[in-house]
């Protein structure tokens, strides 16, 4: 596959995939979900690769989730809603190697996600994480909501979800939603730290705990599976329209006059 909205490299056990979308903040498009896929499944069979680094490109941002440029119903490409980002999720925890998210700025809607997919992430200390999809009208009804509710505490989840707030590399380091902070010229070294750690232990026993480890949640999937079908439905809807026609006007949206 010829990659053109990520970066995929390979370097001393480390693959490293790179959303390549820096003027859209590394948001997503059906294509850029594609391209990682592929990524994920390659570096999967690749025996040289010990440890999986997900980053975007720049320092601005990581990912800022789905497109909403593209967004207009759905999202024009393959899947339940036409952006395959279900089994983007599924690709990062099926990989038997670990997953460690470079948090390099904005990891936001879709890009917190995939924070909370990843096995371990590590965030510069400008990084700024949170959900917006009721802002925009859209939600994640799956390892997005469920999942963040094992990793950060029910409570806390909810509160991300329902109000929409961004939240400092700092605070999401004492919730437990990333591992480790540190300053922005220090953040690949200590990635690197890290997979050099990662790189040193037993590939399969780390293929076993990581297996382990989903058992738990896995029945998430099938939720979520199940949910993607409604939230199609709920894009077709002018409710949803109207977020991102609110998005796109930089205008707060006025969700109500469309709840029937």
């Amino acid at each position: 596959m010829e990659y053109r909205e990520i970066l995929y490299t390979k370097v001393d056990g480390v693959a490293t995939i790179t959303i390549n979308r820096p003027k859209q903040f590394n948001a997503f498009t059906a294509n850029t979900c594609e391209e990682m896929i592929h990524a994920l499944k390659d570096a999967d069979y690749d025996r040289s690769v010990g440890v999986v680094v997900l980053t975007g490109a720049g320092e601005k941002a990581f990912c800022t989730g789905g497109d909403q440029g593209t967004q207009d119903g759905g999202y024009g490409g393959r899947g339940t809603i036409g952006l395959p980002i279900e089994e983007v999720q599924s690709a990062i925890r099926d990989i038997s190697k670990p997953v460690i998210a470079r948090v390099n700025g904005y990891a936001i809607g879709g890009g917190n996600v995939l924070v909370t997919i990843c096995d371990l992430a590590i965030a510069s200390d400008n990084a700024q994480l949170g959900q917006a999809g009721p802002r925009v009208g859209s939600v994640d009804p799956g390892f997005g909501t469920a999942l963040l509710a094992r990793v950060v505490g029910e409570k806390k989840a909810r509160e991300i979800w329902y109000l929409c707030r961004r939240y400092t590399a700092q605070q999401a380091l004492e919730m437990g939603l990333v591992n480790a902070v540190v300053p922005q010229a220090e953040l690949d070294a200590e990635v690197k730290k890290w997979c050099d750690e990662i790189i040193e232990k037993s590939p399969t026993a780390l293929a076993l705990a990581k297996k382990s480890f989903n058992v738990d949640t896995e029945m998430i999937r099938g939720m979520g599976g199940l949910a993607m079908h409604a939230l199609k439905l709920y894009y077709e809807t002018p409710e949803s329209a109207e977020g991102g026609n609110a998005f796109r006007e930089k205008r707060k949206p006025e969700f109500r006059k469309y709840v029937k």
